[in-house]
């Protein structure tokens, strides 16, 4: 099995919609990176040094190649990342090997037994 990673980078009122859909369309699992900051093409807002922007989270999501893009597409739909400037990004990353996902090979070949 190859997998990619997806790293997505998300308001945090959207987190758990994203993890949601992202379950929904296959993922098996996700790690959060909470209390993430990030700054785009303007610098962020401040109020005597105090930050206005919201909270971002890191999500990390392991997954089977084959069911990576559409995994991506509904993570940025749920996220609204086309919306406006600064709603989020996802990328993914080929991950070359990988060990401790034995579990979730087991999971994901009995989902594919159920598609045939």
């Amino acid at each position: 099995m190859h997998f990619k990673l997806l790293v997505v980078f998300v308001d945090d009122e959207h987190t758990e919609a994203v993890i949601d859909a992202a379950r929904e369309t296959g993922a098996t699992g996700v790690t959060v990176v909470t209390n993430a900051r990030g700054e785009g093409l303007t610098p962020n807002r401040t109020f005597f040094g105090l930050s206005l922007e919201t909270q971002r989270d890191v999500l990390l999501l392991l997954v089977e190649e084959r069911r990576s893009r559409h995994i991506l597409e509904k993570i940025c739909e749920v996220g609204q990342f086309e919306a406006a400037p600064g709603k989020g990004i996802a990328i993914q990353i080929d991950v070359e090997d990988a060990v401790g996902i034995t579990h979730q090979m087991q999971s994901l070949a009995e989902h594919e037994e159920d598609d045939l």
